[in-house]
């Protein structure tokens, strides 16, 4: 869909910029639509700033309304000002894994990664349709009201496996005694630790859990336990407990360009069956992190009424 009129608002903010237009209808009464977009650190490698738009500017919008005809609310695809310029979100980033053209090869997992929308598309192409829930778990499922119980409204972070297919930036450090995976969205961090310790009896659930890692040749392969439970861990209001144990391996692919990460996720009172799949990241080292914060009256707007 497609819309011409002029810019009312422009929050620049995190997790989602806010773009708000003003059209005037057939009737020649104005509506505004709120249009969301990526974090500030998305853009801002895009060539954006908070500057970029100005109140009163003309802009023709191209975007994906939400299904809820009553709200004027969308999603940014591009936008296109009176000087002709033509500004997205993530004209940047990979977005699938075959954009490769400003790679470089890796000499280990070290370093830092893009996941690409087609990684994140994988993702949700696996929960809906090979994730089994178990009745507990699908009961608790269609209970669930997105305004409400939304843990990204409240800013708590993605565990794994989502934590590795949300499109943002990651960073991978290799230290004597743990391995620190650093991801953009919401500054998490996950400590895998390889000095040979186990689970501690008894430890703090969390919401990246305890993780312990071991190499197999090239291959890290991580177990992750005392996990705190999570409303929504894959973005469609299922719910994963405090007894799941999670498994992945991580590994370079052949041409040392993309970095393989195979899942496994146990979880008997949520899941019917266990959980598995690979992603794939990009390397990118010409890219920098910047870390995307959290307002939670900005990460709730999406759902909220104006």
């Amino acid at each position: 869909m497609a819309i011409e009129g002029s810019i009312s608002q422009f929050h620049w903010g995190n997790p989602h910029v806010y773009i708000y237009v003003e059209v005037q209808t057939n009737s020649g009464s104005l509506v505004e639509w709120e249009i969301e977009t990526d974090a500030t650190s998305i853009l801002s490698r895009s060539g954006w700033t908070r500057d970029t738009l100005q109140t009163g500017d003309p802009v023709v919008v191209r975007m994906n309304p939400v299904y809820d005809t009553r709200r004027a609310h969308a999603r940014l695809v591009s936008l296109s000002k009176q000087d002709g310029s033509i500004w997205s979100a993530r004209s940047s980033f990979a977005g699938s894994t075959s954009d490769l053209s400003a790679t470089e090869k890796a000499d280990s997992i070290s370093g830092i990664w893009a996941t690409p929308l087609a990684t994140n598309a994988h993702l949700w192409s696996l929960r809906d349709n090979v994730r089994r829930l178990t009745a507990q778990g699908a009961e608790i499922q269609a209970a669930y009201d997105i305004a409400s119980d939304s843990p990204a409204g409240k800013c708590i972070a993605y565990p794994t496996p989502t934590f590795l297919g949300v499109p943002y930036l990651n960073e991978i450090k290799i230290l004597d005694d743990r391995i620190v995976i650093r991801g953009e969205l919401y500054n998490t961090e996950r400590t895998i630790y390889t000095d040979g310790r186990d689970h501690p009896e008894g430890g703090k659930l969390t919401n990246q859990g305890h993780s312990i890692g071991h190499w197999e040749n090239d291959v890290l392969v991580v177990e992750t336990t005392l996990l705190e439970e999570h409303r929504s861990s894959l973005i469609d209001g299922s719910p994963m407990g405090v007894r799941r144990r999670i498994t992945e391996k991580f590994r370079l692919s052949p041409d040392q360009t993309r970095l393989l990460i195979d899942f496994r996720v146990e979880d008997p009172d949520y899941l019917a069956e266990p959980f598995q799949g690979t992603l794939e990241w990009v390397h990118m080292p010409q890219l920098e992190i910047i870390g995307i914060d959290c307002d939670p009256k900005v990460s709730t707007r999406a759902w909220s009424s104006r």
